[in-house]
């Protein structure tokens, strides 16, 4: 179902405001009512498995023996679900992974909770759960004392939150707190065989959408419209956690969009930015097109885009530092006016960053990026151009490093004309 911008304004009965809500409404529940007509692509799609897990674990602890560290606590999110499979959420309510430099992973959850965690876990059995009036991380500093530790340095992942600092400062006092970085960056950043096809799936899940909602772009179309037909269809694919961008006109020239009214207009640039999960690795596909006719100066923008794209990949080899890549790119765009460095009109951010479980991780290609390449590391490529005022082009594929250099997960369109690309 559709309704035109002239149907809209004879709608009565309703104030300006109720009719905008029901326009958006109706035709979000048409395209979920209908579907996209597109089945599952993920069933041959592989989870990690136990042994892959425990293997990221005594890497882990073989990391924490190199950089002196006793052990490592991880709240709920991608770090947690990588090491131990636990899949959970964060509240105000501790529940915490423990690694130990040697032994058997411990898990502190609140008493309620413990069975469900359990129905989580895919290894381990030591859950130590707390009730309401007791404290946590009294149970943190037991698993520690029954690992043989009574003191040394415990390391946070990156994103623990500073109440747990302040926790393990008063139940753990024999320990320092430092940064658990080198272990968990060090294992995370280089992808498995297994997590590379993952990647690859839910690439190829975002393309296949991509194939599907392009043909489905219509005048008069808002980004809620567009992004509608992308969720749908990407779920339909078997992606979840499914996100979507799309932006038309003058506001493609802000990377992360505008909350100002857009429509699709003829000659319009449509740039989406796109992606989801399989089995928690993720997808991130930018396309840029252009409704109807496309003027010289957008295909000229386009083609510029599509070769700063090259130039990343075939700087991108190993040992390179990943800063290069950035330069490269950033140096051809300077050649022809744009820029400099990250001034607009130009390439306002950096050329890619890292990608794995987390939409963005370590490390990125931007300036100064000293950290070499090396096999299993993942990327997006995404060196787009903004004019403000005019328009913006994004083309965004991912990579991965292989012994023999880089690869691609989707290959990026050849022409405007034929805007869709491949899989690698």
């Amino acid at each position: 179902m559709s309704i035109s911008k002239r149907e809209f304004l004879k709608l009565s009965g309703l104030s300006a405001a109720a009719a905008v809500m029901a326009v958006a409404c109706s035709k979000e529940e048409a395209v979920a009512s209908e579907g996209s007509g597109l089945g599952s692509i993920i069933g041959d799609a592989v989870q990690i498995g136990v042994d892959e897990r425990l293997q990221r674990i005594a890497k882990a602890q073989s990391l924490m023996a190199e950089h002196d560290i006793d052990a490592i606590l991880i709240e709920p999110g991608s770090a947690m679900l990588y090491f131990s499979g636990i899949s959970w959420w964060r509240s105000e309510r501790l529940t915490a992974l423990i690694i130990p430099r040697e032994g058997e992973i411990g898990v502190v959850t609140p008493y309620f909770e413990e069975p469900s965690v359990r129905e989580s876990m895919t290894f381990g059995d030591d859950v130590r759960p707390w009730h309401e009036h007791e404290d946590p991380f009294e149970r943190v500093a037991g698993i520690l004392r029954d690992r043989g530790l009574k003191g040394g340095r415990i390391g946070l992942e990156e994103t623990v939150r500073y109440f747990v600092v302040e926790g393990l400062a008063k139940a753990a006092s024999n320990f320092d707190v430092v940064a658990a970085l080198p272990v968990t960056q060090a294992c995370r950043m280089y992808k498995s065989a297994n997590e590379i096809e993952l990647m690859r799936k839910a690439s190829e899940v975002t393309l296949s959408a991509y194939e599907h909602v392009y043909t489905s772009l219509d005048k008069g179309m808002t980004p809620a419209d567009v992004n509608a037909l992308m969720r749908q269809a990407q779920s339909d694919l078997g992606g979840s956690a499914v996100w979507n961008m799309a932006l038309f006109g003058p506001a493609s020239a802000y990377p992360h969009g505008t909350s100002q009214p857009q429509e699709i207009e003829d000659g319009q640039i449509v740039l989406m930015d796109c992606g989801c999960k399989v089995h928690g690795y993720q997808s991130d596909i930018s396309r840029t097109f252009v409704y109807g006719e496309a003027t010289d100066r957008q295909r000229e923008v386009w083609n510029t885009v599509r070769k700063g794209q090259e130039i990343a990949f075939e700087t991108a080899q190993l040992g390179t530092p990943a800063g290069e890549v950035d330069d490269a790119v950033r140096a051809y765009y300077e050649s022809l006016g744009f820029g400099p460095g990250y001034a607009t009109p130009g390439l306002s951010h950096r050329t890619g960053h890292g990608i794995g479980m987390d939409g963005h991780e370590p490390v990125n290609f931007v300036h100064g990026e000293s950290t070499a390449l090396a096999p299993g590391m993942c990327f997006s490529n995404e060196p787009g151009i903004y004019i403000f005022d005019e328009f913006g082009v994004r083309l965004e594929d991912c990579l991965y490093m292989t012994e023999e250099g880089p690869a691609w997960f989707t290959v990026p369109p050849d022409s405007l004309g034929e805007p869709i690309g491949r899989m690698g």
